[in-house]
């Protein structure tokens, strides 16, 4: 069982930086793939970006790729998203997710979710 909180939301004004963290319990966090997704009201929710268990394979949704970067610590078991250059379509609920196969972009493939961190940017 893999616990997950999300932390670091807020409300930032256009072309302003947030940094989200996502601290996990648990004994086997290195061999998780970690996702960041996030749901805009009326809207599905949609990948954002990915880590391999190891931190070497990324990917990123194409309306992130150059702004935004995931990054974890397997030592402190915590994921981070850092979002750079903001824009109000970033604006959502953001979830970090856990799972224990490849590292991957759709949400039914991971077992294990937070409750989510909202993201409201300003124009």
């Amino acid at each position: 069982q893999v616990q997950l909180v999300e932390a670091g939301g807020g409300l930032v004004q256009a072309g302003g930086s947030l940094r989200l963290s996502c601290a996990a319990s648990g004994r086997t966090f290195s061999s998780y793939s970690m996702g960041w997704f996030r749901q805009a009201p009326g809207k599905e929710r949609e990948f954002v970006a990915a880590a391999s268990g190891t931190g070497i394979i990324k990917y990123y949704a194409d309306s992130v790729k150059g702004r935004f970067t995931i990054s974890r610590d397997n030592a402190k078991k915590t994921v981070y998203l850092l979002m750079n250059s903001l824009k109000p379509e970033d604006t959502a609920v953001y979830y970090c997710a856990a799972e224990s196969g490849a590292i991957a972009a759709i949400p039914d493939a991971y077992d294990y979710w937070g409750q989510g961190t909202q993201v409201t940017v300003s124009s």
